[in-house]
């Protein structure tokens, strides 16, 4: 399905029945990374998977801000009229569940948060070496994006008011430091550090969220 906002095209899936949940990706990426988990959750909840803008089916943009992404979501679950739900996002996806929550946690009801970073230097220096050398390779605004941005402050995350869950796995691009200090700067929130897994091993096309979804 394709929404306008504000004159950019999104495009999203929805599927199933129950309580609203909303799936965000990474850069990169596009909906399909859930469509394991999506199979799996489709009885239990309804599912709104979207394309962030620039992914995907979602129109390309010349440049691109986290800022907007989020936007973009706020203004998904406003004009779709979704009932508070609940938000997974995973890297990207998870800085913009972040943004969301920060500025409208009225609109949601809880909130998972999956290998996300408040600025680039939150990355191993090896994530960003790889990125920087993506970069000098594709030239991606995308790419270029991950490098400047985000910059969300640690305290501004005392204005989520919704119940967290921060996950990151044991080999993530984030630095573990950098997961833990976003889930003790959210009030409430829990942190669970994943053994084994790397950033995405636990996400993209894996069931392995389900629990922790059905949980929340």
């Amino acid at each position: 399905m394709v929404i306008v906002l504000d004159n950019h095209v999104i495009y999203y899936e929805h599927v199933g029945k129950g309580r609203p949940l909303v799936l965000l990706h990474g850069n990169g990426e596009d909906h399909h990374i859930f469509d394991r988990l999506i199979s799996e959750l489709s009885e239990e909840y309804e599912i709104f998977a979207v394309d962030s803008r620039g992914h995907g089916m979602s129109a390309k943009e010349e440049e691109y801000h986290y800022k907007d992404m989020a936007e973009d979501v706020i203004r998904l679950i406003v004009e779709l009229e979704i009932n508070r739900p609940l938000i997974c996002g995973f890297s990207d996806g998870g800085i913009l569940a972040l943004l969301v929550a920060i500025d409208r946690s009225d609109l949601i009801s809880g909130l998972i948060v999956c290998g996300a970073n408040l600025n680039p230097k939150g990355l191993t220096l090896g994530s960003r070496m790889q990125i920087k050398g993506e970069y000098r390779k594709n030239k991606s605004p995308l790419t270029e994006m991950m490098l400047k941005e985000p910059d969300i402050s640690p305290s501004s995350l005392v204005r989520i008011t919704v119940p967290t869950l921060v996950l990151a796995g044991e080999k993530d691009m984030v630095k573990e430091s950098h997961t833990k200090l976003i889930a003790a700067s959210i009030q409430g929130a829990k942190l669970q550090i994943l053994s084994g897994e790397d950033h995405g091993s636990y996400v993209c096309d894996s069931i392995k969220l389900a629990d922790f979804i059905r949980q929340m």
